[in-house]
């Protein structure tokens, strides 16, 4: 390990660049910090590359950690609660409050598709207009509603109106900001 906290990565990881949500490949051997592991994914500052990054769960052994039940749902029938269950995962690296309680998500629409599976279609938006995390939370959102047992299509869709507000906060969300 080269520096006090970070951690080399045992093994090469595709991990999802913040802000921009495109994928991008940390080799072995990389050092990260651990910045924020919130919603089953960790994220990660990487020492030779500039920025942070995203590294999902399911690679939580290359950074010699664990996270028991937080990877895709378990399968069984689809229900449109397992959709809002994984968008409850999806954090932004920032804000310690998933964008569900964070009053972000505006719809959910699935539709049948004529072989049985379902297509996905959410409406989010941000905390600001000019914020550069929704890219990168749109992927993280869709990642995650790919990972339901009998979705075929998912796609998420950021908009700005209605402008998002603080109001917008479930009672959980304002809780842990300290707001109540």
């Amino acid at each position: 390990m080269s520096h006090e906290g970070f951690i080399e990565l045992s093994r090469a990881v595709t991990a999802t660049r913040i802000p921009s949500g495109e994928e991008f490949p940390l080799e072995a051997g990389t050092a990260v910090l651990i910045t924020q592991s919130l919603g089953g994914t960790f994220t990660v500052h990487a020492g030779n590359h500039p920025g942070l990054f995203r590294i999902q769960g399911r690679d939580a052994d290359a950074l010699g950690r664990e996270l028991p039940g937080t990877g895709p749902e378990d399968g069984g029938p689809f229900t449109e609660e397992k959709v809002w269950d994984q968008l409850r995962n999806c954090y932004d690296p920032e804000i310690p409050v998933n964008i569900v309680d964070l009053g972000l998500i505006y719809s959910v629409d699935i539709q049948t598709t004529p072989g049985g599976g379902r297509d996905v279609a959410v409406k989010m938006t941000l905390t600001a207009p000019g914020c550069g995390m929704g890219p990168s939370l749109a992927a993280d959102a869709r990642q995650r509603i790919l990972g339901i047992t009998g979705v075929d299509r998912a796609d998420v869709e950021l908009v700005w109106d209605p402008p998002w507000t603080p109001d917008r906060i479930s009672p959980e969300g304002r809780a842990r900001l300290g707001m109540e």
